[in-house]
C-alpha cells in the first residue's frame, strides 16, 4: 500500500501573504514542517501542492532546493490538486496536511494512519470534532473515495477545503474522528497571522533540542508559556 502527504500551499494568503517561506531562525515555516513529515515512518511520498500562479514560484524554488516534491495546479481548485497527484502517484491513502502547519506532531500522523490501517474507515481525522489545537490537524484519506467523489466537489468551498464534502455528507462515509484528551480545539498553533508567526517564533526560541523532537503537548506549554508571558507583560 502507498501511503503519501499532500501538503497544500500557496503565497497569496489573505491574512499574511508569503507565509510559507517566512524565515524564523533561519528556516522557512514550510521546512519546519518538511523536517517534521521526515520522522514519519508511515509515509512513503511526501508532495507539496501549490499553485500555477506566478506568485507561487518561489515555493517550487523551494521544494526543487529542498529536494521535495512539488506538483502545481489550479489556484481555486485544490481538490482539483489533489486528484491530479492521486492520479499521478498513484497513492493508496494519502495525509492531507496545511502548510501553515509547521509544529504538526508526526506521531498524530502516525497514530492517524494506523487507526486507518487497522480499521474499516474511509477517513480517520482528528478535525471532525475538533479537541486538537489548530495546526495539529491530520487527516487521513483513502484514495479511491476521494477519486470517486471527486465529480460531486463542485462548490468553491469543497474545492477549497478538500476534504469539507465529505464531513457535510459524513452520513455516506466511514469516518473515524479521534480526540485528544484536553479540550485544546480552540488553541491557536497554526501560523495563520502576523500575530501567530510572533508566537511561533517566541516558540521556538524556547526550544533546546531539535524542533521535530518536541510533541504537540509539549508545544502547547511552551505557547501557554508565551501568552502568559504577554499578559503580565501588559
Amino acid at each position: 500500500m502507498k501511503k503519501g502527504a499532500i501538503i497544500q500551499v500557496r503565497m497569496s494568503s489573505q491574512r499574511f501573504p508569503g507565509k510559507v517561506l517566512h524565515e524564523v531562525a533561519g528556516k522557512t515555516i514550510l521546512q519546519y514542517l518538511l523536517e517534521r513529515l521526515e520522522c514519519c515512518q508511515c509515509l512513503d511520498v511526501v508532495v507539496v501542492a501549490t499553485s500555477l500562479e506566478e506568485t507561487d514560484i518561489p515555493i517550487a524554488g523551494f521544494c526543487n532546493e529542498y529536494g521535495v516534491r512539488c506538483y502545481r495546479g489550479p489556484l481555486l481548485n485544490v481538490a482539483g490538486r489533489f486528484k491530479e497527484i492521486l492520479e499521478i502517484y498513484k497513492f493508496d491513502v494519502f495525509v492531507r496536511i496545511s502548510g501553515d502547519s509547521p509544529l504538526l506532531d508526526p506521531l498524530l500522523i502516525e497514530k492517524g494512519m494506523d487507526m486507518f490501517l487497522n480499521g474499516n474507515y474511509e477517513i480517520v481525522t482528528n478535525v471532525l470534532h475538533r479537541s486538537f489545537p489548530k495546526g495539529q490537524s491530520v487527516e487521513v484519506v483513502n484514495s479511491n473515495t476521494f477519486l470517486q467523489s471527486y465529480p460531486e466537489i463542485k462548490s468553491v468551498e469543497y474545492r477549497e477545503h478538500v476534504t469539507s464534502f465529505f464531513y457535510k455528507n459524513k452520513e455516506r462515509f466511514k469516518i473515524n474522528n479521534f480526540a485528544s484528551n484536553l479540550d485544546a480545539g480552540g488553541i491557536q498553533l497554526s501560523v495563520d497571522t502576523e500575530d501567530d508567526v510572533k508566537i511561533f517564533e517566541q516558540i521556538v526560541a524556547m526550544m533546546d533540542r531539535p524542533q521535530w523532537q518536541y510533541r504537540w503537548e509539549e508545544i502547547l506549554e511552551l505557547y501557554h508559556s508565551v501568552v502568559n508571558k504577554a499578559k503580565w507583560e501588559n
